[in-house]
């Protein structure tokens, strides 16, 4: 049987990862168009990147386990250092917030439910992990040793280089104006040539839907949410580099040490439109008085600040697979802000969906499966 020529459009981390997983797992090489003139500008390149196993909806953890030995164990040549260090994230509880005990206990339940079981620390414990965190503010917190960094940028080159190699066809500069099907097959023009494919993955990230609505595609109801972050001066003490992510239970804000300073969020989730989004000074000013209030840390002016955008469906689990009404046509977005620590989990089951086969023995046994993350699971 003649493999079906795949075109993937969208050349972020979803589109990357799955290009790598058919052109070197299943030799089958695909066409992947970037409409931009670099891989990965948008979200894949805004990320916190953080692999928290916790982290996300059912189905997402599931994918998460799934990537974790990818991540742990790349194949020989994907990457010239490793791609995950320790980091460890603190979610700490603050005496500012009323429900902080309460919420403190449900998330130990969750993250041991979720099979991450936390170690709990009380208020000391808590500022030996960041000295930084004000004594009297400090209530107690939860960490998880197993949220690790990630090297966003080598774990996306990683995927672009050795699908090229494995002889998957990349182009940058490529906006898909128009895909039209006939007797089977699509005609893909893009602002630099004209493709045929026998299907089209819809990997646009925050444009999936827009994407989708460009073919009659049954919209997922994806929405779009804002994050701004910004990089900031680390204090002049030893040892601030292995301070851990700290996570704000009540999600005003979280810092961890990053590139020789310090990243900080207002951890917002703003619904916008899918656009090249640019940080809000008031998104940036709330996450530096937050930080302020709750540490010891003076922020005087920012490095570098930016946005990403983070875009889910309304039960926040990802959306793999065919179309329901519009044959060729296969999803795979949805991702939220857990696009680069589900990737290679994801990219594998996509895959198998897309040639029709079982999903692979790392994705079911992390407890993933098809049904879950279906488009027409609603």
């Amino acid at each position: 049987m003649t493999a079906p020529r795949i075109a993937i459009v969208g050349g972020g981390i979803a589109g990357a990862s799955l290009a790598w997983v058919l052109a070197v797992e299943r030799g089958v090489a695909p066409l992947l168009l970037e409409r931009e003139a670099q891989y990965g500008r948008h979200a894949t390149g805004r990320s916190a990147a953080l692999y928290m196993p916790s982290y996300g909806p059912p189905a997402v953890r599931a994918a998460t386990r799934a990537s974790g030995g990818f991540y742990r164990a790349p194949p020989p040549g994907f990457a010239a250092q490793p791609l995950l260090r320790a980091r460890g994230a603190l979610h700490v509880a603050l005496r500012d917030d009323d429900g902080a005990a309460t919420a403190l206990t449900a998330l130990r339940g969750q993250l041991i439910a979720a099979g991450c079981p936390p170690c709990e620390l009380d208020a000391d414990a808590c500022l030996a992990q960041c000295p930084a965190l004000r004594p009297e503010l400090v209530l107690g917190g939860l960490l998880e040793a197993e949220a690790l960094d990630m090297d966003v940028d080598s774990i996306l080159q990683g995927f672009l280089r050795g699908a090229r190699r494995a002889g998957a066809e990349l182009h940058t500069d490529s906006e898909l104006l128009e895909a039209t099907r006939a007797e089977g097959r699509w005609r893909l023009r893009t602002a630099a040539a004209t493709f045929a494919a026998d299907v089209v993955v819809d990997a646009a990230g925050a444009w999936a839907d827009a994407l989708g609505a460009l073919v009659g595609a049954t919209p997922i109801g994806l929405q779009p949410r804002r994050r701004s972050a910004f990089l900031f001066d680390a204090p002049d003490v030893p040892g601030w580099r292995d301070w851990p992510t700290v996570i704000d239970l009540a999600e005003r804000f979280y810092f961890k040490p990053d590139a020789g300073c310090l990243l900080g969020s207002p951890a917002n989730a703003d619904p916008v439109e899918p656009h090249d989004v640019q940080p809000e000074e008031i998104d940036v000013a709330g996450g530096i008085w937050a930080i302020e209030q709750a540490t010891t840390l003076r922020i005087r002016r920012p490095r570098a600040t930016w946005a990403g955008l983070r875009s889910f469906v309304a039960d926040g689990e990802p959306v793999v697979g065919f179309d329901r009404r519009l044959p060729g046509w296969f999803w795979l977005a949805g991702q939220g802000g857990y696009g680069i620590q589900s990737a290679p989990g994801l990219a594998r089951a996509a895959a198998a969906l897309l040639l029709d086969d079982a999903l692979d023995a790392a994705s079911r046994d992390a407890g993933l499966r098809a049904a879950a993350i279906a488009p027409q699971r609603g």
